[in-house]
Parts: C-alpha cells; structure tokens; sequence
C-alpha cells in the first residue's frame, strides 16, 4: 500500500525548476518507491548495484545514458558515481527542469560526489522515515508546526486537534517510523530490524568504511542506541568500548554519514563560558533503537529505563521531518547551562526563538517550563516566542504565563 509522504508537494515543485533532484536517507526509507510514485509513469527506471555494474554504467557512462531518455531515475546513485561528471556536461548543454532524479543512502558516496560535479545543477531533499500524520492521516497531510510558527497560540489552539492513532505510544515507538514495519504484526517487527541491521553492518558500512571488527561497530551501534538524546561525549564513548575519541568520531561520522544517527548542535547565544558546547545526538528510529537494546514488546517500554529518551528520540526526529518540508528549514539548537538547566529543542526563523521541551508525562505542568524560563531569564534582549511542551497529554492547554503543552499527535487543520 502506497501512503503520501509530506515532501511530494516540494518535490514536483523543484522538479519543475531544477535539471536534477537529489533525494538522499537511510536505506528503506521510501526513496525509490516515493520517486517511482511520483515520476514513474513517464521516467526511464534504473537501480545501481555494488558489485553488477548495470548496463556498463560505470565502464561506459556516455553511453549508458545516450540509450536512456530524460527524465531518467538513477536509484543509488552512490553505486555509478562515474555518471555525475557526464550529467555535468549534459545539464550544461541543456538546463532542462526535471530530467535527472537521483536517490542515495550514503552521504559520503553521494555527497561528496555531487557536491564536486553537480554544484549550482542539482537540489537536494532528505527523506526520512513516516511522520506521524503519515502514518495515522496519510489521504490528509498537514502537520502542526508550520501554523505553530506563523499564528499565535489562540489561533492555533482553534485549528488543532490530535490524529486518530492506530496504536499506543509506547507501540509507535516501538515499532519506529520504517514504512514496512508499520505493516508487520509484532512478532514480526524484531526479525525485520534483526535483517535491517545485519544488512547494513555487513554490507554498507564494510562498503564504505575500513573496519576489520565489524561486531565491536555493531556493539558501538548498540550503545548509540543505549545514548540517544544526550550530549555526545567522545571520550565517554571510548573507555565503554575501549576506543579511542578519534576513532568513536570516525565511527559515529559512519553512521550520521548513513543517515541511522543525527545531532542537534548547541545553542551560545555568546555567552560561551555559561553553556555546554556539546552537540546533542539522536538514533535516527526507535524502532531500530529498541531492537538494539533488546526491548521485546510496547508493554516492556511502561518501566524501561531509556523510555523518556526514546521519547524525545521521536519527537526531536518529527520535527525535523516536519521542517523538511518547509520552504525554508529554521535552525535548530539544544540548549543547556552549566547550572543544569536546559531546553530539548530551539527554532530559530526571522529572529524569533521557539523553545521546545519534550516531557513522558501525561499532566506536564508549570515545573516543566523551567529550562524555558532560564532560557528567557539568560538572554531578555532575545526575542523568544512562547514556549512548547510535547507530551503524551490530551489536549493543548496553557500551563504557564508564557507556554502551553501539546499532545505528540497533534496536527492542524488548513
């Protein structure tokens, strides 16, 4: 069953103004079904390998694309990096909108390789696991944050109601933001993670990446999990594994460079020596983080330990998905003081700040808008929006002079 994605609209927008499309993410994630959907009916198909090279594309990339008319899909591009220089040369004799659309899950092969032959040529789109509104409201799009960010918080509170979800928090996170394992029964779920995580240690890291003990990475990948939504610390990482900082950084650059791990950097606001300088760091899915720490079922998440941080986990990476789709993404930061206090999450757009907290309580209240006040109290020449608690709570309510609390399935209506 196909289900719409957000970024559709911004993609045939772009394809109607750009010669190439570059949609990068995670393996699984719905690239090449999402471009098949939207160009398939009248673009040529074609899916690269590591080791076939498919039509001698990569011995003879003139001409592999002399027998291919545009629009042509290149899906893993990352796997016929030979081609880029070639579509160089042919965008430039004809700077036609929509002729090249290409996928890749590796930043390091596809990045890198364009950002060298297709600069000024080619935009680029980051496709991550299913929203939430995705998931639960896939025939009716609309998300909640770009109303957040253009209305006040009486106007919004107006247009905003909760999604009709299928199943229980603690079984969303569970079974993480895939599109296909929001389709499998739950005996099912931890054989599919067990192949998705196989398959990329054993095929896409050795691909990329020279690590000869590729079960101490998968271990380092476990405890990536172990860690989401803390502050990344390299020699921490190091005495658990018995690593080095320089080699946990080059472990963790593997998987942000594969899309399985993002960071939030810190917000200064050039009160340096009052703040941490740590960047933030979230597993890219739960349902990939829970397998790894061995959570065997939702009913398990109720009194496990990492379920708070599974929590902001989810939230932090909706938001991103959200902002994806925006015309123009706003900056994002955590904050933190060196007193203890903290915000999970910054919007910054034309100036203004958006504070968010993200709290696994069902009644947040008053206690918890206090990173947000601290934030305001540090910097009062700022100007610092009213604030947001997203919670597992019912309804959107005031719960401060100046922040409300929201439920994590919230959406607004048009």
């Amino acid at each position: 069953m196909y289900v719409n994605r957000l970024i559709t609209n911004r993609l045939e927008k772009l394809a109607e103004t750009f010669p190439a499309i570059v949609i990068v993410g995670a393996r699984q994630v719905g690239k090449s079904t999402l471009v098949k959907k939207v160009f398939g009916h009248k673009a040529d198909y074609v899916v690269f390998d590591p080791v076939i090279d498919i039509q001698n594309a990569r011995q003879d990339p003139e001409l592999f694309l002399d027998n291919h008319k545009t629009p042509i899909i290149l899906d893993e591009i990352q796997y016929a990096p030979e081609l880029l220089p070639v579509i160089k040369r042919r965008i430039d004799d004809n700077r036609s909108p929509g002729q090249y659309l290409l996928t890749g899950s590796q930043q390091w092969g596809v990045l890198k390789s364009i950002a060298e032959s297709l600069a000024g040529r080619a935009v680029f789109i980051d496709l991550e696991g299913f929203s939430i509104c995705e998931i639960c409201h896939p025939n009716k799009l609309s998300t909640w944050l770009p109303h957040w960010l253009e209305n006040d918080p009486k106007t919004f509170a107006d247009n905003s109601k909760r999604l009709d979800t299928k199943v229980t928090l603690y079984e969303q996170l569970w079974r993480g933001t895939f599109p296909e394992s929001q389709f499998f029964s739950n005996d099912l779920i931890p054989p599919f993670f067990d192949g998705y995580q196989r398959t990329y240690i054993e095929r896409d890291v050795r691909l990329i990446a020279d690590i000869s003990n590729l079960q101490l990475f998968g271990r380092f990948v476990g405890l990536m999990s172990a860690l989401t939504a803390q502050e990344v610390n390299f020699s921490q990482l190091g005495r658990e594994l018995g690593l080095t900082p320089k080699t946990s950084r080059r472990w963790l650059d593997i998987l942000q460079h594969t899309f399985q791990w993002f960071e939030i950097p810190p917000f200064s606001g050039n009160v340096i020596k009052r703040i941490s300088s740590k960047s933030k760091g979230y597993v890219a899915d739960t349902g990939l983080a829970c397998f790894a720490q061995a959570i065997s079922s939702p009913s398990a998440l109720g009194a496990h330990p990492l379920t708070g941080a599974l929590f902001e986990t989810f939230v932090a990476a909706e938001i991103r998905k959200q902002c994806a789709v925006l015309p123009l993404r706003p900056n994002i930061y955590h904050w933190r003081s060196h007193g203890g206090a903290e915000v999970d999450m910054i919007l910054e757009r034309d100036g203004i700040y958006y504070p968010i907290e993200i709290k696994t309580k069902s009644r947040p209240g008053r206690g918890d808008t206090t990173g947000i006040s601290a934030f305001r109290k540090t910097y009062p020449h700022m100007n610092i929006a009213s604030g947001l608690v997203i919670a597992p709570t019912d309804k959107f309510q005031k719960i401060s002079d100046s922040d409300y609390a929201i439920p994590w399935d919230t959406y607004s209506e048009n």
